[in-house]
């Protein structure tokens, strides 16, 4: 259905089909490196499939494994996982009409397959139905691209016995510096990555794996308070 909307609009179709088809090409790819990783760093081969396929968010799913693998407190890797996904609710309430009139267990759904890219391009339309099929598309796209990719990489991951010979070990650091580089750009969100890198980088002497990254998060309180003084 999303398809044959999207079809249907008179100005750009092939471009969003195109743009989607490659970020879901991407995603997979990334999907395959979360699934290797974390198999290779030594957890079980449903865990990186069930996150994928009930978490469904892939900087949140990162941050998990590399705290596990880190040797961390699993309770202090689900919270920085669900702080880092704490950014899905403001991006929610901006696409919250593409759900408006839907059933509850569409809403459901809808609601978990918010992602970074969904709401890319469902924010660039700006015709009700254009914005649903554009939505639509990149989350069932996307969801369904990465959990392929995860199930692959994770079968791959499991024959790894060296994941230190063969490079797996740095590509988790890795794919974390590609997801941030784009927010970089702001100055805002740079100062406070900024911070928080001094702050965890100053507490891992101290303290165990896991709390560490939850004290970089304070790196965003001068951050904000810096946007706030007038000039």
């Amino acid at each position: 259905m999303a398809m044959r909307s999207i079809r249907r609009t008179p100005t750009g179709p092939d471009t969003v089909i195109r743009d989607i088809a490659l970020v879901c090409l991407a995603d997979g790819l990334v999907g395959a490196s979360f699934g290797a990783i974390a198999v290779s760093a030594g957890l079980p081969l449903w865990l990186p499939i069930a996150m994928s396929v009930f978490v469904f968010a892939g900087a949140a799913q990162f941050i998990l494994v590399g705290v596990l693998a880190a040797g961390g407190n699993p309770l202090a890797a689900v919270a920085s996982a669900l702080l880092v996904n704490t950014r899905l609710i403001p991006l929610g309430f901006s696409i919250g009409d593409t759900l408006t009139g839907t059933s509850p267990l569409k809403k459901l759904l809808g609601t978990h397959l918010i992602t970074d890219e969904a709401v890319a391009f469902t924010v660039l339309e700006d015709e009700p139905h254009r914005r649903r099929a554009a939505f639509w598309m990149c989350g069932i796209g996307l969801f369904v691209a990465w959990n392929i990719g995860v199930v692959a990489g994770a079968a791959v991951g499991g024959q790894i016995t060296d994941t230190a010979a063969l490079g797996v070990d740095a590509a988790f650091p890795a794919v974390l510096i590609a997801l941030v580089m784009p927010a970089l750009r702001d100055t805002a969100t740079r100062n406070a990555a900024l911070i928080g890198a001094v702050i965890a980088v100053s507490a891992a002497v101290v303290l165990p794996p896991g709390l560490p990254v939850l004290l970089s998060l304070l790196g965003v309180i001068p951050a904000y308070l810096a946007t706030k003084v007038p000039v």
